[in-house]
């Protein structure tokens, strides 16, 4: 079997695996929220108007991030459908960035900073 069988192969489990089915069925039930849907339009705009403030000089690039951290933790405050999004996704990109890390590993061998603690990477076996 090549390498880029073996790809296929990863991504195949990874488009059946649990985080993943999880994620499309969040995605779906954000999508059909229409308080949801219309929470991330008004966070889109804020987000246009804090680039145009940025660009304008009213704000400085760290004030708005600040900013935009701060619409986004309150559009997640008031939508169950983000939120559970949010946290799958966030569970989702965890088992990728595992999955990366023990590819890695393999590749370049024991990286800097190993706790030896699998539950810190995503593991090396």
């Amino acid at each position: 079997m090549t390498i880029i069988e073996k790809a296929h192969e990863l991504g195949e489990m990874i488009k059946k695996s649990a985080e993943m089915e999880a994620l499309n069925a969040c995605e779906k039930a954000q999508q059909e929220d229409a308080d949801a849907q219309q929470l991330i339009a008004d966070f889109n705009i804020k987000r246009l108007n804090l680039a145009r403030e940025i660009q304008s000089g009213k704000l400085t690039e760290e004030e708005a991030i600040k900013k935009n951290n701060e619409a986004f933790a309150e559009m997640v405050e008031k939508s169950e459908s983000i939120k559970n999004y949010v946290d799958a996704k966030k569970k989702f990109d965890d088992m990728v960035n595992g999955v990366n890390n023990v590819i890695n590993v393999y590749i370049m061998g024991e990286q800097h900073g190993c706790t030896h603690d699998c539950s810190t990477c995503g593991g090396c076996h």
